[in-house]
C-alpha cells in the first residue's frame, strides 16, 4: 500500500478525531466571541464574566492533565468514543442555562471533555496508523480542524450578533453540542473505525507494545531509556509553553490589541476572520509536508517568521496596519512551527501506551501557564507598553527555537522522525 493510499484510507478517522480539535477551539473562541452576549442576556457581573473565562481555561487544563487516567479507567478506544458525549451534555446545559451557576457548570463539563479529547484522539490516530510517516501526516492534519473551529466560531458569532438577549450565544453552543453528538455517534458506531482500531492493535503488538494498557509517562523516566525520554520531554515542554504563551495571547487578545490601537470593532473582527483564513491555508500546507523530509525546513522558516513578526509590531509604533500585517505573518509562521509539529513530535517520540498521558500533561500544564499569563496580558499589550512586550515576545520565540532545534537533533540522534 503506497503513501497516498494510506492517507486517503485513514482520512475518515482524521475527520472524526479532527472534530474533537474543532470543538476544542470552538468552545474557546465561541465563549470569547459571545461572552458579552451572555453577560447582557443573563445579567452577569464583570466578575462573573471573568470566572466563566477562567473556569473554562482551567477545566480544559484539568481534562488534559487527567487524559492518561481516563484512558486507564475506560480504555483508549472507549474514551475516544464517549468524551464527545460529555461535551454535548455540557453544551446542552449551556444552551438551557438561565443563570450563572448553570452556565458555569455546562462550561466546566464541556471544557473538561474538550481538554481530555485532544490528547486521546491524537493517540488513537497514531495507534491506528500503519507506520510513522503516515501517523505524522495524519496527526498534523488534525490542526486544520482546530483552525476550522476558530474560523467557524468567529463566523457563527458574527452571524448571530444581532439576535436579542442570549439567543445568539445559545445558538452557537447548540451548534457545538450538535457537532459533538455527531462525533460521538460516528466514532462509536462506525464499522470502519472498529477495523482501524483492531488493525492498530495488531501493529502495536508486532512492534512489542500493548497500546490498550495506558501507562503513566513518569514510568518512562525510570526505565532503561529514561535519559532519552526525559530529554524529549524537556525540549517539547519548553517549546510548547513558549509557543503557547504567544498563541494564546493572540488567540484571546487579538481583537483587544487592534481595538486598543484605535481600530474599529468591525475592522478588528473582520481582520480576525481574514487572518484565520490565512492560518487555515498554511495549516493545510504544513499537513501535506508533515510526513516528508521537508518538515524540519518548515519549522525553521516558521520560527524566523514568528520572531520577525514580533519585532515588526515593536518597530511599527502602534500602527494598526503594521499590527495587522505582522499578525498575518505570525499566523503563517505559527502553522509551520507550532501546535502541528508539537503534536507530531509528541506522538512519534514516545511509546503509544504513554502518549495520552504525555500529551495530556504537556497540554494541561501549558494551559495553566496561559491562564495565569492571561491575567496580566491586557496590561502588557496596552499601547504604551506593547513595544517592549513584543521585544520580550521575540525573546520567547528564540527560546522556543532553541528548544525545537534541540528536539530535532535528538530525533536525528535516535533515528526518529527522519522522513525520506
Amino acid at each position: 500500500m503506497n503513501e497516498t493510499t494510506n492517507k486517503k484510507q485513514y482520512m475518515p478517522l482524521v475527520g472524526a478525531a479532527g472534530i474533537g480539535s474543532m470543538l476544542g477551539s470552538g468552545i474557546i473562541i465561541g465563549l470569547s466571541a459571545t461572552i458579552t452576549v451572555w453577560q447582557s442576556g443573563l445579567g452577569l457581573s464583570d466578575g462573573q464574566v471573568g470566572i466563566l473565562s477562567g473556569a473554562l481555561t482551567f477545566a480544559i487544563a484539568a481534562g488534559s492533565l487527567l487524559a492518561g487516567n481516563i484512558t486507564k479507567a475506560l480504555g483508549l478506544i472507549r474514551s475516544f468514543n464517549y468524551l464527545n458525549l460529555l461535551y454535548a451534555v455540557g453544551a446542552l446545559i449551556c444552551v438551557l442555562s438561565g443563570n450563572f451557576p448553570v452556565l458555569l457548570a455546562g462550561l466546566i463539563l464541556a471544557g473538561f471533555a474538550s481538554g481530555s479529547d485532544l490528547p486521546i484522539s491524537l493517540t488513537v490516530i497514531s495507534h491506528d496508523a500503519p507506520d510513522e510517516k503516515t501517523s505524522a501526516s495524519l496527526v498534523a492534519s488534525t490542526q486544520v480542524f482546530w483552525q476550522i473551529g476558530v474560523l467557524a466560531s468567529h463566523l457563527m458569532a458574527f452571524i448571530v450578533s444581532r439576535t436579542e438577549g442570549a439567543l445568539g450565544a445559545r445558538i452557537v453552543f447548540g451548534l457545538l453540542g450538535g457537532f459533538a453528538a455527531i462525533a460521538f455517534l460516528w466514532r462509536t458506531f462506525s464499522p470502519k473505525f472498529k477495523e482501524f482500531h483492531e488493525a492498530g492493535d495488531r501493529y502495536r503488538v508486532a512492534e512489542g507494545e500493548t497500546a490498550s494498557e495506558e501507562i503513566s509517562f513518569t514510568k518512562l523516566f525510570k526505565g532503561k531509556e529514561s535519559k532519552k525520554f526525559i530529554s524529549f520531554f524537556a525540549c517539547i515542554m519548553i517549546f510548547y509553553i513558549c509557543w503557547n504563551l504567544l498563541a494564546n495571547t493572540f488567540g484571546q487578545f487579538q481583537t483587544y490589541i487592534l481595538v486598543k490601537a484605535n481600530a474599529s470593532q468591525s475592522l478588528a473582527t473582520g481582520c480576525g476572520i481574514i487572518l484565520n483564513i490565512a492560518g487555515l491555508i498554511c495549516g493545510i500546507l504544513f499537513a501535506s509536508a508533515a510526513g516528508s523530509k521537508h518538515r524540519n525546513k518548515f519549522f525553521y522558516v516558521g520560527i524566523v517568521i514568528q520572531a520577525a513578526a514580533m519585532i515588526g509590531i515593536a518597530l511599527g509604533g502602534g500602527s494598526v496596519i503594521m499590527i495587522v500585517i505582522m499578525i498575518a505573518c505570525y499566523n503563517i509562521g505559527n502553522q509551520f512551527a507550532g501546535e502541528s509539529i508539537y503534536k507530531v513530535w509528541t506522538q512519534e517520540s514516545f511509546p503509544v501506551s504513554a502518549r495520552a498521558s504525555m500529551q495530556g500533561f504537556i497540554n494541561g500544564f501549558s494551559r495553566f501557564c496561559c491562564g495565569l499569563f492571561a491575567l496580566i496580558t491586557p496590561i502588557l499589550v496596552a499601547p504604551e507598553r506593547i513595544q517592549m512586550t513584543m521585544y520580550g515576545f521575540a525573546g520567547i520565540v528564540i527560546i522556543s527555537a532553541i528548544a525545537g532545534s534541540c528536539m530535532l537533533k535528538l530525533q536525528k540522534k535516535h533515528g526518529i522522525g527522519q522522513m525520506e
